[in-house]
């Protein structure tokens, strides 16, 4: 069997039928699901996932703090810039373009640390990276781990139900996940350690990782704005941990055929550009299914990427040793092509109104 076939948890109620089928679980199948696969005390290997969501469980009192103590207009708008863009941005340039498309490459491990510590720490590496490659090698397909067609919840709740590594791989398909994981920088367990926790990611290295990253930030943040704008942003950064869950599904067109022609050119997937997550995070989500190891999403003179910006912008400054940058193929091999064939069909078109004239 394919290592992607195999490499994430499979789902209580599965993938698909005997016939090859995508099975679209019921709201009832895919909480009960959810509501298992977090319980700890049924089975420790469940950490991960369980610890992914503590977390945004710890960032919600910041939220509702700044809702009843500290709403003013200019925490709004730093929680807004916050969650909306610098939070969305970097996880398109850490966990997206690099952890798991490695479109990029540091030059040493410092700016590595450094880039993977811009924000408030959030999301499990390894939750991210493992499925992203699983999903792109069967995009709406059945095994897709947050597949549109199969509804919202099936997405939304993908990083607990479907997102998760196998608790039974092979020491050499574990040592598979390593390498994809290897890049990254996040310490790993041995294959002893991986069979006892069930991740690939260490739980005390992940617990201290995400105890340092929020006190310094925290820390900085008061220093600037004190407790108002430490629990703002905290609270933003919550929001946007939901509000991201949201992503795929949308980006996927609610499992529906939205594609439009000369804007949507990988026409495999039902993957679409969108214009709002294009330009606060860089996610022209149907350019990156047509080049998923490209640097640049954002191909054509409107589309703004603000993740682009920051790998060119630590390139020029050393940081970024090297990066791929399909725009130049994309124009090539898509773009044009569809210019010269709408400039065909007018001209055939006005050819032929002449003629009938």
């Amino acid at each position: 069997m394919p290592f992607l076939d195999h490499v994430l948890q499979r789902p209580a109620y599965g993938w698909q039928d005997t016939g090859g089928n995508l099975i679209k679980p019921t709201s009832g199948e895919i909480f009960r699901e959810f509501f298992s696969r977090l319980n700890i005390f049924k089975d420790k290997r469940n950490w991960l996932p369980f610890f992914s969501w503590f977390k945004v469980l710890c960032l919600i009192p910041f939220f509702m703090i700044f809702l009843t103590s500290y709403l003013t207009w200019w925490t709004v708008l730093a929680a807004f810039v916050y969650s909306m863009i610098i939070m969305g941005t970097h996880g398109t340039i850490w966990h997206h373009r690099y952890c798991t498309h490695g479109a990029y490459k540091f030059r040493n491990p410092f700016w590595r640390f450094f880039t993977q510590n811009l924000t408030i720490n959030v999301i499990p590496e390894e939750i991210y990276v493992i499925s992203h490659h699983v999903h792109h090698a069967k995009s709406d397909q059945p095994g897709d781990p947050y597949n549109a067609q199969a509804g919202f919840l099936y997405c939304f709740l993908a990083d607990v139900n479907h997102q998760p590594i196998a608790k039974d791989l092979s020491d050499a398909d574990y040592n598979r996940v390593k390498l994809l994981m290897q890049h990254t920088g996040v310490t790993g367990n041995t294959y002893a350690q991986y069979l006892k926790w069930g991740s690939f990611v260490n739980p005390a290295s992940a617990i201290t990782s995400w105890l340092l990253n929020w006190s310094f930030w925290y820390i900085v943040f008061y220093l600037i704005g004190g407790h108002a704008l430490a629990c703002s942003l905290f609270g933003a950064a919550g929001f946007w941990a939901v509000g991201v869950r949201t992503f795929n599904y949308e980006g996927h067109a609610k499992g529906k055929d939205k594609q439009r022609e000369g804007t949507d050119f990988s026409e495999n997937d039902k993957s679409i550009n969108q214009l709002w997550p294009g330009i606060v995070a860089g996610e022209w989500h149907n350019n990156h299914h047509l080049y998923p190891k490209s640097a640049r999403s954002g191909f054509k003179s409107h589309q703004v990427d603000l993740a682009w910006y920051y790998i060119k912008f630590m390139h020029k400054l050393g940081a970024v040793s090297s990066y791929k940058d399909y725009k130049q193929r994309f124009f090539e091999h898509y773009h044009q092509p569809y210019l010269n064939m709408k400039s065909g069909q007018i001209g055939h078109s006005k050819s032929h109104d002449q003629l009938i004239l």
